[in-house]
C-alpha cells in the first residue's frame, strides 16, 4: 500500500503536504476527467466492465454524480429496469416523469428513478401511507436474507395502500414490481456517500499522485478486478515508470522508488486521460510475488541488504542468504539478479553450483539442521558460466509471466502483431475509432470472463493489447458456437460489429478463434 505516515496520512514521496484520506482537496476537476473518461482501471468500485461503460454516459462533474454511479450499477437497479432510464433523463433524452405525483417528493433528486433504499421507505409512506415504523419493517425486509419472500408478505399492505389514495392498480403494482426488484440488492443512500468517497479518493490518488496508486494496488494483491499485469500495463500507457523486482532495489512489495536525473516518460497516445506522472519517481515491483520465493525469504533478503549493504554478486546473495537451487533459479530467470552485473541465463547457470556452496542442508549424524562445510568461496564446478546468447525479448516476457504474472515490457501481443496486421486484424484502439456497424477482427489477451445473473445468458470477455482495453459481448447463441474456445483460450481474435455511443464502444462477437503462441499471466473469470 502507499506509504503511510502515523495517523494514516500519504507520506509524500517528495516533499509537500501529506494528504489524508479526509483532508483531500474537494471537487477536483481532475477526478472528473477521469471518471468520465473511464479510465478507471483500479479505482475502487468503478473498475468493473458495467461501470466503465456507464461513467462516459453519466458523465459525472461533482460528488452526487459518484453516489448515484455506485448506487447505479447493481443488481437491484438493473432489474428495476433503471439504469437506461436514468441515464436518457440525465442527458435530456428523455423527460423526467413520475409514476404517481405521490412519489415526486421521493424521486426528484434522482430524476424520477428509484436508486436507494431511503426512496422506497419514503415512498412508502407517501404513496401508501406507511407509518414510520412499518416503513422501518419495509427497510428491514429489503434487507433480509430472504427478502423477496419478505417483500411478498408486504404486498397486499402496499398495493392496497397506494389504491386507498388514488392510485389506479396497475400504477400501483407497477410501483410495487419496483420496489421487489430492490429488495435482494436494494443500497442505502449513506452506503453509496460512503463508497463514493472512496472512489473520489482512489480517482484523486491515481490522477495527482500516481506512482503511490499504483505501487498501493499492487503491493496488496491480490485485490480488485484487474491482474498486476494489466494493472502494470495501464501504468505505462500513461507514462510512469515500472520497475522490475530486483534483489538490490525491491522489498518485500511493490512501492515508489526515487529516480535521479530520469527523463519523463512518454504518454502513450491511447491513454485515457492525463495523469500528473512524476519523472523524478518509479514504482518499483516487490521480490515477495515472484513465485517459488515467497515473503519470509524475501523479507530475509531485503532484511540482510538493509543490515549489511547490497549484494556484490550472485555467490555474495548465495552466501548471505542461503538461498536454494530452485529460489537462486527463480530470482535468476524473472531478472530480479539484473543489478550484479549478470545476464539471466549466466545466473540460471551458476544458481545450480552456488546452491550447492552456500545453500544446501546436509544431514550431519542425528543433526537434521547441521550445515554442511562448503568448499572455498567462489571454487564450486560450475559457478562459472561459459559465454552465453542472451535471452530474447520475447523469452524475457515469458519467464517474467510465468515466474511473477508481471512484464514491464510491452503486452505480449506486441510479438504477434506484425503477423496480425499482416491478416486484418486490428488494434483495440483502432477499433475504438471505428463508426458504429463495423465489422472488424480484433486480437487480444482474455482478462476477464463474465455471466452477470442480469444478462439473461450473455457472456462478456474482456480483451486487452498494446493499445488499449476493449468490451466484447457475446450473445447466447454465439457463446454455445465457440464455448470451447471462448472459456479456454488465453488469447483471441475476435470477429464482430462495433457498437458504439455516448463515448463508450462495444464489439459484439460473431466469431471466435484462437490466437496460439501467446504467453498470458491468466484471466480472472465469473462465469
Amino acid at each position: 500500500m502507499p506509504d503511510l505516515a502515523p495517523g494514516g496520512e500519504l507520506r509524500p514521496a517528495q516533499t509537500g503536504r501529506p494528504w489524508g484520506l479526509h483532508t483531500l482537496p474537494e471537487e477536483d476537476p481532475a477526478v472528473y476527467r477521469l471518471l468520465s473518461a473511464a479510465d478507471t482501471v483500479g479505482v475502487f468500485q468503478v473498475e468493473s466492465r458495467a461501470q466503465m461503460a456507464t461513467l462516459p454516459r453519466l458523465r459525472p462533474r461533482e460528488f452526487y454524480d459518484i453516489v448515484v454511479e455506485v448506487a447505479l450499477i447493481r443488481p437491484g437497479p438493473i432489474q428495476g429496469d433503471a439504469v437506461n432510464p436514468y441515464i436518457r433523463r440525465r442527458l435530456g433524452r428523455e423527460e423526467v416523469t413520475y409514476l404517481h405525483e405521490s412519489l415526486r417528493p421521493a424521486l426528484t433528486k434522482t430524476l424520477g428513478i428509484p436508486l436507494f433504499q431511503e426512496q422506497l421507505m419514503q415512498i412508502a409512506v407517501d404513496a401508501a401511507g406507511f407509518s414510520p415504523a412499518e416503513a422501518d419493517n419495509l427497510r428491514q425486509a429489503m434487507g433480509a436474507k430472504r427478502s423477496v419472500e419478505r417483500m411478498e408478505a408486504l404486498r397486499w399492505r402496499l398495493v392496497h395502500g397506494m389504491q386507498e389514495r388514488g392510485i389506479d392498480p396497475g400504477t400501483a403494482q407497477t410501483i410495487f414490481d419496483k420496489l421487489r426488484a430492490f429488495a435482494d440488492f436494494g443500497f442505502p443512500e449513506s452506503h453509496a456517500f460512503s463508497f463514493a468517497y472512496l472512489v473520489y479518493a482512489s480517482a484523486w490518488l491515481k490522477v495527482r499522485k500516481p506512482e503511490d496508486f499504483y505501487a498501493g494496488i499492487l503491493a496488496a494483491q491480490p485485490m480488485g478486478f484487474w491482474s498486476p499485469q494489466s494493472l502494470v500495463a495501464d501504468a505505462r500507457r500513461h507514462g510512469v515508470r515500472v520497475l522490475p523486482a530486483d534483489v538490490n532495489a525491491s522489498r518485500e512489495q511493490a512501492r515508489v522508488e526515487p529516480q535521479k536525473n530520469a527523463a519523463a516518460l512518454p504518454t502513450d497516445p491511447t491513454a485515457l486521460s492525463p495523469l500528473d506522472v512524476h519523472p523524478d519517481l518509479a514504482v518499483r515491483l516487490g521480490l515477495a510475488p515472484i513465485k517459488g520465493l515467497g515473503g519470509d525469504v524475501a523479507a530475509a533478503i531485503v532484511a540482510e541488504r538493509t543490515a549489511r549493504g547490497p549484494y556484490a554478486d550472485i555467490a555474495d546473495l548465495a552466501r548471505r542468504v542461503r538461498l536454494s537451487r530452485a529460489r537462486l533459479e527463480a530470482l535468476a530467470a524473472s531478472g530480479a539478479l539484473t543489478s550484479l552485473g549478470v545476464a539471466r541465463r549466466e545466473a540460471l547457470w551458476a544458481a545450480g553450483a552456488l546452491s550447492q556452496e552456500y545453500g544446501q542442508r546436509h544431514a550431519a549424524g542425528h543433526d537434521q539442521h547441521a550445515w554442511y562445510q562448503p568448499t572455498l568461496p567462489g571454487t564450486a564446478v560450475g559457478a562459472r558460466a561459459p559465454h552465453l546468447a542472451d535471452m530474447t525479448a520475447r523469452e524475457q516476457q515469458d519467464a517474467d509471466l510465468s515466474l511473477t504474472g508481471v512484464s514491464t515490457e510491452a503486452s505480449p501481443i506486441v510479438f504477434q502483431r506484425d503477423r496480425l496486421t499482416a491478416a486484418g486484424v486490428l488494434t483495440i484502439a483502432e477499433v475504438l475509432h471505428h463508426e458504429s456497424g463495423r465489422r472488424v477482427r480484433v486480437a487480444g489477451l482474455v482478462t476477464h470472463r463474465q455471466r452477470p445473473s442480469t444478462s439473461a445468458g450473455t457472456i462478456f470477455l474482456n480483451l486487452e493489447d498494446e493499445t488499449g482495453l476493449l468490451n466484447v459481448v457475446c450473445p447466447v447463441g454465439m457463446w454455445r458456437r465457440y464455448h470451447d474456445v471462448g472459456r479456454r483460450a488465453a488469447a483471441l481474435v475476435v470477429r464482430g460489429l462495433v457498437e458504439s455511443g455516448d463515448g463508450v464502444t462495444a464489439l459484439v462477437a460473431e466469431r471466435l478463434e484462437t490466437l496460439p503462441g501467446v504467453t498470458s499471466p491468466g484471466s480472472r473469470d465469473w462465469c
